[in-house]
């Protein structure tokens, strides 16, 4: 009451604000996050002063200077960010992005050598290489320089000639939620301090490159701090002025039609910059993102998309084969099968979806598999994966504790399912036990308006580390349920007994939900439903999406 009496909210967007820690002695920075209040000093950083040190004796030598960066979008957003930066000091660096099918995650001794075999002097990892200890010792032989800007967990670091990852061990920054692209560029404000110190004139405009951050923040998954809100604050700004012609080409190539919101950044965008790396070029996202010609941009946006489309039809066939392989009598749901290995990790997450269980995807290849992972809250599925690396079931893995990746022999995915389900079962059953959907409030049908949903957007975004707000409707009439594009979305109508209508979509319902739902027309149900904020042919408006549904007859026996 007092958040709402103060600073002017809806009584339901208040609740909403102090279930997730705001309160009135920190409701200013909450509700409102700024980069020029919440960004950290560079040199907070372990090791930054030190690689910035290093990049700007490259810059000022004019040496040939190499950027590794990772195949996904957080990779490719880091990329862009520091090449721009570096091209503003009339550097021009040469990007490489491995492929993930050929060459996997993260640095090896092979690629390492071919930049050497071009003259490369300076190789920057980017969102990879923390613990690259033979790639990178591999490049040091070959007479490189090597600096890595990455947020991974690792248990041991590459001898690199400096690492900034505020999640390395002796690091006290406290900036361990910021995705690669958010410390990338972190460490750009740094390295602009530092050649303002040593009079070099001129400089990126640091904050026009937002819109590059927050499209890596927000896709990347990572924890919404109000650092984090603060970049994507800032980045959506940026976006209006479409400074970047890349982003702006890729905007119009997915006919996003109103202004540019976070949502648009992790379901529209975010998948098409990942479609390239994932069944096309690995490094077309970057292209993209580094792009100044308003005709490639173009060109490269239209074939984004047409990729995204084609992962979507591979992606759907997986998971079909995958539900059918899942054993949910185990506690980690490993799967095997003959897919393309972009697609792995998306078929993990829907397996998760699912099953509430961590789950693996592999995609089996000629002499190895190629997985990825995706885990539950409060299992910790990246620990595992390294710990399975140390015991000699994988060639290569690692990961965060949502989200893993990994390299296995297919004759050793028995032995490494088995690994998984002894060592994660107690912390999945402790997990699943205390699984629930939290709700923020029962609400009437006919509060969920354009008012509510604009204000929940102002005060977003919403997403890892900050769940998005899920409220309960009782006792509403499904009048009408109609699937929509391929079948894989339901629009339903909504009647509440009092009189209010509206029209409500469930995405992805395909699975119990869905089936729930198709079967309820006519019928009453208690449903649980998020509220976003979109703009339909210039009319802003509510747009409520359905999450779960409960029985209004077993309910009322369960109370009873």
């Amino acid at each position: 009451m007092a958040l709402a009496q103060r600073h002017g909210l809806p009584e339901v967007a208040a609740r909403v604000l102090a279930g997730r820690g705001v309160g009135l002695d920190n409701a200013e920075i909450e509700l409102a996050p700024t980069i020029r209040v919440l960004l950290p000093d560079p040199s907070t950083l372990t090791d930054c002063d030190n690689l910035v040190a290093r990049l700007a004796d490259a810059i000022e030598g004019k040496a040939r200077i190499a950027l590794f960066a990772d195949y996904d979008v957080d990779g490719a957003t880091s990329a862009a960010v520091v090449a721009r930066t570096l091209a503003a000091y009339g550097a021009t660096p040469r990007v490489m992005i491995p492929d993930r099918v050929s060459d996997g995650y993260g640095p090896s001794v092979p690629l390492m050598e071919t930049l050497a075999a071009e003259g490369t002097e300076l190789v920057v990892c980017l969102d990879c290489g923390s613990g690259a200890v033979e790639p990178v010792a591999a490049a040091k032989a070959a007479g490189m320089g090597v600096l890595v800007i990455d947020h991974h967990p690792v248990n041991a670091l590459a001898p690199a000639d400096a690492i900034v990852n505020p999640n390395r061990a002796d690091d006290l920054s406290g900036l361990g939620a910021l995705a690669a692209v958010g410390v990338s560029f972190v460490v750009m404000v740094g390295l602009a301090r530092e050649m303002r110190r040593r009079g070099c004139a001129g400089g990126p405009d640091l904050m026009a490159l937002l819109d590059c951050v927050a499209l890596g923040t927000v896709a990347d998954v990572v924890p919404l701090t109000a650092l984090n809100r603060a970049f994507v604050r800032g980045g959506l700004v940026a976006f209006r002025r479409r400074g970047n012609r890349g982003l702006a080409a890729l905007v119009a190539a997915a006919r996003i039609g109103g202004p540019v919101d976070s949502g648009h950044l992790g379901y529209v965008l975010g998948p098409r910059i990942n479609a390239g790396g994932r069944i096309g070029q690995s490094d077309l996202g970057a292209k993209l993102l580094m792009c100044d010609d308003d005709a490639e941009a173009e060109r490269i946006a239209g074939t984004l998309d047409r990729l995204n489309q084609d992962r979507r039809a591979i992606e759907a066939a997986a998971v079909e084969q995958a539900v059918a392989l899942a054993d949910e009598s185990q506690p980690v749901v490993v799967v095997s099968g003959d897919w393309h290995p972009g697609v792995v990790g998306l078929v993990a997450a829907r397996l998760k979806e699912r099953t509430r269980r961590p789950s693996v995807a592999i995609a089996l290849g000629e002499e190895t598999g190629t997985g990825s992972g995706r885990s539950i809250k409060g299992v910790d599925l990246g620990a595992a994966v390294r710990a399975a690396v140390e015991a000699g079931l994988l060639v290569k893995g690692g990961g965060h504790p949502m989200a893993a990746g990994l390299t296995v022999e297919p004759a050793k995915i028995p032995a490494l399912t088995a690994f998984l389900a002894e060592r994660l079962a107690t912390e999945v059953a402790a997990a699943r036990a205390s699984d629930c959907l939290d709700v923020d409030a029962l609400v009437g049908l006919g509060s969920l308006d354009e008012t509510l949903a604009r204000t929940l957007a102002e005060h977003g975004p919403w997403g890892a580390g900050r769940a998005r707000p899920v409220f309960a409707l009782e006792a509403v009439v499904l009048d009408d349920v109609m699937p929509v594009g391929a079948g894989d979305s339901l629009r339903l109508s909504l009647r509440a007994l009092g009189g209010a209508r509206a029209t409500a979509m469930a995405f992805r319902a395909g699975g119990p939900l869905g089936q729930r739902l198709r079967a309820a027309r006519g019928e009453m149900l208690h449903l649980a439903v998020e509220l976003s904020h979109s703009v339909f042919r210039g009319e802003p408006r509510a747009e409520i999406v359905v999450v779960d549904a409960a029985d209004v007859k077993g309910a009322m026996r369960r109370a009873a």
